[in-house]
């Protein structure tokens, strides 16, 4: 039992003198991304439009980051997302209103966002196109 014990606990010691082993990958630690502030889609960004109310801007995209307390008019969504083995991703879309309603789009700093899919694509062309529809049959006595 005493020979056993003294392997046993001499086995870690004598372990690190042996040589390396070949192709066996030591463990990695798990990194997840990191999402900070407001995450946004590029489909939902372009859903909005000049005119919407400040409830129907949130209901679709969400709470903003920051309402400035000296510009009440001004909702912004700021996002720093660092992603495992990816580009981060920084972006900030300012959106104002004159009292409740969208007045200015602001995508200016929405670059870094992933581009539209296909399947994305796809939906929104065909919103445009009922919008223009629907802009005609208003236009139509």
């Amino acid at each position: 039992m005493n020979k056993l014990t003294l392997i046993v606990s001499l086995l870690p010691f004598l372990s690190a003198c042996l040589p390396k082993i070949p192709d066996m990958p030591l463990l990695t630690l798990y990194k997840d991304d990191i999402h900070q502030g407001s995450v946004l889609e590029r489909f939902k960004i372009n859903q909005l439009k000049l005119g919407m109310s400040k409830i129907q801007v949130q209901d679709l995209i969400g709470s903003p980051s920051i309402i400035d307390s000296f510009h009440n008019n001004q909702w912004d969504y700021i996002n720093h997302s660092t992603l495992y083995k990816k580009d981060d991703i920084h972006y900030r879309l300012i959106l104002k209103f004159n009292d409740t309603v969208l007045t200015h789009i602001n995508t200016t700093g929405i670059g870094s966002l992933s581009q539209l899919t296909n399947k994305e694509k796809e939906a929104e062309n065909k919103r445009i196109g009922d919008e223009k529809r629907q802009k005609k049959l208003k236009k139509k006595p």
